[in-house]
C-alpha cells in the first residue's frame, strides 16, 4: 500500500503531491477514470458520513437497550462508551473469547480478553506460536464501522461476567449455577442485538430525527456526482438501505440552495437507484429484483425484466442482473464503498468491477503519521541498528550480538506509536507490521481516501498511478554493485566468446510472438483495450 509501506518498498521518490494529504487519493493498482463508464455508490459511510462518536453512541446505547430486552442483566445499562478503545479489523476468536489484532499473516499482534490485554506468554499459551488461521466458523472479522460499538458493547460484557461474583470463567465460557454461557452465544446474542437494531429496531428512525446530529452535510458531495455525470459517466446508489430511509439520507444530503440540481430530485444525481441491496450476496447469487412504489414504498409482485426506467427505484437484485441491464462489463465500473468485505473484496472478487474503498479513519492516521514522525523515524533507525548488528557477519562467527536493549528500544517505541491512536492503536499497522485490514486495503482496493469528495480534487480523466513496488532483493541491491559471474543463472543472452549477442530490434521480436509486449507500464484497462481491438480486427 503506497502510505503504510516502508520507504525500502517503493521505487524512487516521486515529486511531492500538491495536494493535502485529507484530500488526496492513495492508489494500490493503476487506473484511469477517463475509461470509467458506470460509478457505483454505497450511501451509509460513504456519501453518507456519519458523525462518528454521536452515532456510535447511540447505537451502543440502543444496542445495550435490546440485550436487557432479551434477558441480560440489568446492570449493563452502567456501561458507558469509550470511542478510543475499538478499531476496525479486529478478529473476534468464539473459541476462546479473545479479540485479536492479527497481520496479513495471521500473526497475533495483540490478544484481548474483556477489557484486559494479555501478555505475550499468555498469548503463546492459547494460541501456539502466536498465530491463528482465518477460519470463518470461528473467527467473524469486524470490517465495518458500524462494528465499532458492538467491539467495545461485547469487551465490556466480557469483563462484566468475568468480575461477577456469580459466575465462574470456564474453558469456553461462563457458569452460574445450572447456567452455561459460552463465549460464542454471548457474541451471537450481541450481533444479533446490532442486527435487529438496524433492521427492526429504532437506530434508523432516530437518525431521521435528527439528521443534523448524525450525519455531516457538504456542499461539495453533489457537485462531485454531478462532474461524475457531466465527465460521460452514468452514476448509480447501491445501498443495503431500504427505500424509505435512503430517501430521507439522500435528499438531506443532497438539498442545497445552489447545488447544480437545486430544486429536483436528489436522484437527478444518479442514472439509476438501488436499495436492499443485501451485500455481499449482491455480488453472488443475488435477490429478486424488483420495482420500489416510491410513494408507499410497497415491493412490485414478480421479478423486473424490462428496461430500467428513469428516476425509478429497484430493491435487491444481483450484480449480473445489474451489468445486464446497464450494459455494463466488470472493468467499465468503479465501485465506490466503505466495507472492505461487503463493497469491496467480493466486487473486485465475483465481478471483477474496479474499486475505491473509503476508509474515514484515514484522516486520523495521517495526523500521528505526520505529527509522530520522531517516532516512525525512531523505530526505522533501531530497526537499522538491529540489522547492522548481524549484516557482515559469516558461518565463521561464534559471538552472538546482545539485541535485549534495542528490542525493548523496540517494544516501547511500537507501544508509544500505537497508544498515539487509540487504545487497540491503528487500522493499518502495528509498528513495522501491516495489519490484516491493510492487506486486505492493498489486495482488493485499487484506490483508496478518506472521503468521496477528494474525488473533487482530480479532473474526471485523471490517471492514478500505482507507485513501484519493490522485492528486498531490488530494494536492497544496488544497481551499481557487479555480482560474480559465477553467480549468473545462465539465462543471460551472450556469445560464447562473451560478448552480448546482436539482438533484433524489439519490435520485431514482439510482432512475431517471441517476445512479451510492454504490459508493465499500463493499467488493466489499456491491455483489455488492445485484446479488444485485435480481436475485432480478426
Amino acid at each position: 500500500m503506497g502510505t503504510a509501506s516502508s520507504p525500502s518498498s517503493q521505487g524512487p521518490c516521486a515529486s511531492e503531491d500538491k495536494r493535502a494529504p485529507g484530500k488526496r487519493i492513495f492508489v494500490n493498482r493503476s487506473l484511469t477514470l477517463e475509461k470509467i463508464k458506470f460509478y457505483g455508490f454505497d450511501m451509509d459511510y460513504t456519501l453518507a458520513e456519519y458523525n462518528s462518536e454521536e452515532y456510535e453512541i447511540l447505537g451502543f446505547e440502543l444496542t445495550k437497550e435490546r440485550l436487557i430486552q432479551i434477558g441480560y442483566p440489568r446492570e449493563i445499562e452502567k456501561f458507558q462508551y469509550k470511542p478510543g478503545f475499538p478499531v476496525r479489523g479486529l478478529w473476534w476468536d468464539n473459541l476462546h473469547g479473545n479479540m485479536l489484532k492479527v497481520d496479513g499473516f495471521g500473526n497475533i499482534l495483540f490478544c484481548c480478553h474483556g477489557l484486559k490485554f494479555l501478555k505475550s506468554e499468555e498469548i503463546a499459551q492459547k494460541y501456539p506460536n502466536k498465530f491463528l488461521q482465518l477460519d470463518e466458523k470461528r473467527i467473524y472479522v469486524y470490517n465495518t464501522l458500524f462494528n465499532l460499538p458492538e467491539i467495545y458493547l461485547l469487551a465490556c460484557l466480557i469483563d462484566y461476567f468475568q468480575q461477577h461474583k456469580d459466575y465462574k470463567e470456564v474453558k469456553d465460557g461462563f457458569k452460574a449455577n445450572a447456567l452455561h454461557m459460552s463465549f460464542k452465544s454471548v457474541f451471537q446474542d450481541i450481533r444479533g442485538s446490532v442486527d435487529w437494531v438496524h433492521v427492526q429496531g429504532n437506530l434508523k428512525s432516530k437518525t431521521c430525527e435528527d439528521l443534523p446530529r448524525y450525519i455531516k452535510k457538504d456542499e461539495r458531495l453533489p457537485q462531485v456526482l454531478y462532474n461524475l455525470q457531466m465527465s460521460g459517466a452514468k452514476t448509480f446508489l447501491l445501498t443495503n438501505s431500504e427505500w424509505e430511509y435512503s430517501n430521507k439520507v439522500m435528499e438531506y444530503l443532497l438539498d442545497f440552495p445552489n447545488a447544480p440540481y437545486a430544486g429536483k430530485s436528489w436522484q437527478s444525481y444518479f442514472n439509476f437507484t438501488f436499495v436492499d441491496a443485501r451485500k455481499p450476496l449482491f455480488f453472488g447469487e443475488g435477490t429478486v429484483l424488483r420495482q420500489v412504489n416510491k410513494e408507499t414504498g410497497q415491493l412490485s409482485i414478480g421479478t423486473h425484466t424490462g428496461n430500467l426506467e428513469d428516476s425509478a427505484v429497484y430493491s435487491g437484485g444481483s450484480s449480473e442482473v445489474l451489468s445486464k441491464l446497464i450494459g455494463a462489463r466488470g472493468r467499465d465500473v468503479l465501485y465506490v464503498g466503505d466495507h472492505i468485505f461487503g463493497d469491496v473484496l467480493k466486487s473486485k472478487k465475483l465481478r471483477g468491477w474496479r474499486t475505491f474503498l473509503i476508509v474515514p479513519e484515514l484522516n486520523d492516521e495521517l495526523q500521528v503519521w505526520t505529527s509522530k514522525q520522531e517516532l516512525f523515524s525512531r523505530l526505522q533507525r533501531y530497526d537499522q541498528e538491529l540489522s547492522e548488528l548481524y549484516r557482515n557477519m559469516d558461518s565463521s562467527d561464534t559471538a552472538r550480538p546482545n539485541v535485549e536493549v534495542i528490542k525493548g528500544n523496540i517494544q516501547e517505541t511500537i507501544h508509544s506509536m500505537e497508544m498515539s491512536y487509540g487504545t487497540t492503536g491503528s487500522i493499518f499497522r502495528s509498528g513495522s507490521r501491516q495489519t490484516f485490514f491493510a492487506s486486505q486495503v492493498t489486495r482488493y482496493a485499487d484506490i483508496y481516501a478518506a472521503s468521496v469528495l477528494n474525488l473533487l480534487y482530480y479532473p474526471t480523466f485523471y490517471m492514478f498511478r500505482a507507485p513501484a513496488m519493490l522485492l528486498p532483493h531490488e530494494s536492497t541491491v544496488s544497481h551499481a554493485v557487479q555480482l560474480d559471474q559465477a553467480l549468473g543463472s545462465g539465462r543471460q543472452i551472450s556469445s560464447k566468446s562473451g560478448g552480448m549477442v546482436q539482438r533484433p530490434p524489439p519490435s520485431l521480436q514482439v510482432a512475431s510472438g517471441q517476445e512479451p509486449g510492454a504490459t508493465h507500464d499500463m493499467d488493466d484497462d489499456d491491455i483489455v483495450e488492445e485484446e479488444e481491438q485485435e480481436a475485432s480486427s480478426d
